[in-house]
């Protein structure tokens, strides 16, 4: 936690925007097309029926009617990745192609994939802190 609290919300978002940042970068690096997921009911959403499943915070272990039981950020995870394989490649490229960043705040897109045997152009300078 960040100790001082009347610059927590600007330090955490730095820190947020920083990490973003070599995720991008590392995405190049490696030929991976990254792209931003709002997280808003990932762990809440039944990664195997579809079902939301309300729970707060401290339940660790998601619970579900249809019989799934996984670890709360492993359905997350899963939920990402389902969200992935339904991003809309070719906008993505569009995006790439005219230099606009896909880890955008108000970008709607999701997930992240491979697109093998691109070439992409590196940055030869590590990102600055």
């Amino acid at each position: 936690m960040v100790k001082n609290r009347h610059l927590a919300k600007s330090i955490s978002d730095a820190a947020w925007s920083q990490f973003t940042e070599w995720l991008e970068y590392l995405g190049k690096v490696y030929g991976r097309i990254v792209v931003g997921v709002p997280p808003q009911y990932t762990s809440q959403n039944c990664s195997n029926c579809g079902q939301n499943v309300k729970k707060s915070l401290s339940v660790r272990t998601h619970i579900c009617q249809c019989g799934c039981v996984l670890d709360r950020d492993h359905n997350a995870a899963i939920n990402i990745l389902d969200r992935a394989h339904q991003t809309d490649w070719l906008s993505i490229e569009y995006r790439r192609a005219f230099g606009n960043s896909s880890l955008g705040r108000d970008d709607p897109l999701l997930g992240f994939g491979n697109k093998s045997g691109q070439d992409f152009s590196v940055n030869q300078e590590s990102p600055v802190f």
